[in-house]
């Protein structure tokens, strides 16, 4: 192949009210309003359909960014994807920004799931106000030495056998055995 991916240059989601999204990720995640532009027609498509674009600045160069589509139905969420699934995880530098970040959402009236521990790192979650699951999360002081255990061969091996199965291969089990513990304790429903 003669090319390769350099970077994520923006993500993209839709919004409910861009004015809206911008002031909450403001305020709840301190990310500055960097960009926005607005057309009546899709520039790719050339579809008349009236747009307001913005673009949030998610550090070290990542862009977040949002359309509200006010022709369009009411946004809504795949109903047969769990609300865990589809989320947009941002990295925080360590526990204490976490714990800030849990204390200020909070403090701001957003529920928080968490702190989770998923052995390599560590993450809370919650919604935005479009009803987007969002992760922060810190890399555990142990991740690298984690990390380095899971080689290319296993890799390899637990997606063949997630393949064949459709079941959890029991090669990573190590990084969430602390926070699964108890529910591994239960005997799972139908069982």
């Amino acid at each position: 192949m003669s090319f390769k991916i350099e970077k994520i240059h923006h993500v993209a989601y839709r919004c409910k009210d861009a004015k809206e999204t911008v002031e909450w990720y403001k305020k709840h995640l301190n990310m500055d309003f960097i960009l926005a532009f607005a057309e009546d027609h899709v520039p790719s498509t050339k579809a008349f359909d009236p747009y307001m674009h913005i673009f949030l600045d998610a550090g070290n160069g990542n862009v977040l960014a949002f359309f509200e589509l006010p022709n369009q139905p009411e946004m809504g969420s795949d109903p047969n994807t769990p609300d865990w699934v589809q989320h947009l995880a941002m990295k925080v530098k360590d526990r204490d920004a976490l714990m800030a970040a849990k204390k200020h959402l909070e403090d701001g009236g957003i529920d928080v799931i968490g702190v989770t521990n998923h052995g390599i790192f560590h993450s809370i979650y919650f919604f935005d106000p479009n009803g987007h699951r969002m992760e922060l999360t810190y890399d555990d002081i142990t991740s690298e030495e984690k990390v380095s255990m899971i080689t290319e061969e296993i890799k390899q091996e637990m997606l063949d056998e997630w393949t064949r199965t459709k079941r959890a291969p029991a090669h990573t089990h190590f990084l969430h055995a602390e926070e699964l513990k108890e529910a591994k304790e239960q005997v799972p429903v139908g069982e």
